[in-house]
């Protein structure tokens, strides 16, 4: 059975609240019938990540309304699952908080902690998004009370990143941060190009030219440490040290060529709501003879501390401490046994 359906105003709902993360990446849509309220987390595309029940506007149903969720409507949560089972009145004015990372939204009404949807959610898996009204779990809510301990501290952080990166002078101040540590490492800077456009996260490339000991060009990305990388939890128990990281790579060749590979990947974790870590290859995205150090590579393998490149470590932010995965052009075979 489908438990929810897809976020799409259709069957006499009303969309109340559709909102983007900083990124573009997802959007939370709040959707609602006389009956309940719901919210989906989305991609651009439409496709339902997670999803949480929010509200009965009338008495619950003893048990799950089967009927009602085969219709396509936002579910009716059962009696004993809802603080409210004789239901409760529209909901008020609805705020979103996105988590730094841009993969999960905790929902405040009228500045009260109304429900959360973590990157981790995924209806598939039975693992629905946490819910102030509800009670214990169901497949439409997981109580937002139980899981306050753990949220808290992700909600705050969110709630402290995002008031500095609005900031006046936040983006400036970090750039001369990292273009700090990096003076220090690799010497004085050369071009910079800035890698983002209009879009977030802000990224910038420092050029830094051969010197004395070191016969080649070193080209680092700048900013994409200013947030953590979307999904790591999810594959990693200590998160806090793979969640920030800026890209590099090596060349004695035309800096510009190899300029591009971060412009295609400085901004990639956050807009696909993936990340990128020690030993990870990605696959050029454009046609194979348009690839930037030449046609015989099909992307890139980065790895953290390579053997003969510059010691880039001693760089946190957050509280963070900060890798630099180098990337090195890689063949279609290469790229193949690597995944095996």
């Amino acid at each position: 059975m489908a438990i929810f359906r897809s976020a799409s105003g259709e069957g006499g709902t009303e969309v109340v609240l559709a909102a983007g993360n900083p990124y573009g990446s997802r959007t939370l849509v709040v959707e609602r019938d006389e009956d309940s309220s719901v919210a989906y987390l989305c991609s651009p595309e439409g496709t339902v990540h997670g999803a949480v029940w929010l509200a009965n506007h009338r008495p619950a149903p003893p048990v799950v309304d089967l009927a009602r969720i085969n219709s396509g409507l936002p579910p009716l949560m059962p009696r004993p699952n809802t603080l409210h089972p004789d239901g409760r009145r529209p909901l008020g004015q609805l705020n979103p908080l996105w988590f730094e990372e841009g993969d999960g939204v905790a929902l405040y009404e009228n500045d009260e902690l109304l429900a959360v949807i973590p990157g981790w959610a995924d209806m598939s898996r039975g693992m629905p998004g946490y819910a102030r009204d509800a009670v214990g779990e169901s497949p439409f809510a997981w109580a937002l009370s139980e899981a306050l301990e753990g949220l808290r501290p992700r909600i705050s952080n969110a709630r402290s990143y995002w008031r500095w990166r609005h900031s006046e002078g936040s983006w400036p101040s970090f750039q001369q941060f990292v273009m700090g540590h990096l003076d220090g490492v690799l010497g004085p800077a050369d071009r910079y190009w800035d890698a983002s456009g209009e879009r977030l996260p802000t990224v910038g490339i420092t050029e830094r030219p051969p010197q004395q000991d070191r016969g080649f060009t070193v080209l680092s990305t700048v900013g994409m440490s200013c947030q953590r990388m979307p999904t790591v939890e999810q594959w990693i128990d200590k998160p806090g040290a793979y969640a920030r990281i800026e890209l590099a790579v090596a060349t004695r060749e035309d800096p510009r060529d190899a300029a591009l590979l971060l412009v295609w990947l400085s901004q990639y974790p956050w807009h696909s709501v993936t990340w990128l870590g020690h030993g990870h290859t990605a696959k050029w995205y454009h046609a194979p003879e348009t690839f930037p150090l030449g046609p015989q590579y099909s992307g890139v393998l980065m790895q953290a501390n390579p053997p003969h490149m510059p010691d880039m470590s001693g760089f946190a932010f957050g509280g963070e401490a900060v890798r630099w995965l180098w990337l090195s052009p890689i063949t279609t075979q290469a790229m193949e046994s690597q995944r095996h």
